[in-house]
């Protein structure tokens, strides 16, 4: 995600997403969802969780996770110890006819809210959706990486997650995914039915004795504590860089090569 230069005192301003003051919060479909697919999810991949008891029971709560597969928007929710809203692309829930329906059913039944994804003001539109949640006493689940990782290393983290919890004061519980990328690899069209995950859970962390949300530092230790968490949970090797598709013009090659926040 965009943002302002790193290390200065100004913060991005939020404003409301063109889908209305409020975001779409899972309804009657999240509830038979999670009562069915939870279940048999848990019986046919057996999931190892690991840390449940860590996690708040009530208030506002930011998972914060790694992201190798596109079940892992499916992991957290089914082994999460309460109910789980994240973002997804708006384009799932636009489908018409019989399939339109039952991939918009699919994903309102695991939690998911539509946005739309990209840079600059759709960026801040998805910050502000997960910030009203989190007011609310809801829980959000977020992949400060940004993207999957497709060579199953941990990269840097960006600091969008580390600025919605010093905003909001909610706790993030780093969350550590493994083998989810052995399940459904990227490309693959199901989810391979011989493979077990593991899903551990953290300790919440208090970002707030960084500072501020208005610091770009406070930010950037934030974001280097919660990824530091979810490494330890992961095991993952660390990549030391972004995790962003290479420069394609001389001056995207200057902006990447620039410091400065990736929320």
């Amino acid at each position: 995600m965009t943002s302002a230069q790193s290390g200065t005192s100004e913060t991005p301003t939020v404003e409301t997403s063109d889908q209305g003051a409020t975001p779409r919060r899972a309804g009657f479909t999240y509830a038979l969802g999670r009562a069915v697919i939870g279940p048999l999810a848990r019986l046919i991949y057996r999931p190892r969780v690991e840390g449940r008891d860590l996690v708040p029971t009530d208030g506002p709560v930011i998972f914060a996770s790694n992201h190798l597969s596109f079940i892992d928007s499916i992991a957290i929710p089914v082994a999460a110890p309460r109910p789980v809203h994240f973002l997804a692309k708006s384009s799932y829930f636009e489908g018409t006819g019989l399939g339109g329906a039952a991939k918009r059913s699919f994903f309102e039944a695991i939690g998911a809210i539509p946005v739309r994804r990209g840079a600059g003001q759709a960026a801040l539109d998805a910050l502000d959706q997960q910030r009203q949640l989190l007011e609310e006493g809801l829980t959000v689940a977020l992949y400060p990486e940004g993207t999957r990782s497709t060579d199953g290393r941990l990269y840097k983290g960006r600091t969008g997650v580390a600025f919605l919890a010093l905003q909001t004061g909610a706790p993030v519980v780093p969350v550590g995914l493994i083998g989810t990328d052995k399940v459904m690899p990227k490309g693959a069209k199901l989810p391979s039915m011989k493979e077990r995950i593991t899903v551990r859970f953290g300790a919440p962390i208090d970002v707030s004795v960084h500072g501020p949300a208005t610091s770009g530092k406070a930010r950037r230790l934030a974001t280097d504590e919660i990824m530091a968490g979810i490494h330890a949970l992961s095991g993952q090797e660390l990549a030391g860089v972004y995790n962003e598709p290479p420069a394609q013009s001389p001056i995207d090659k200057i902006k990447q090569a620039l410091p400065h926040e990736r929320r």
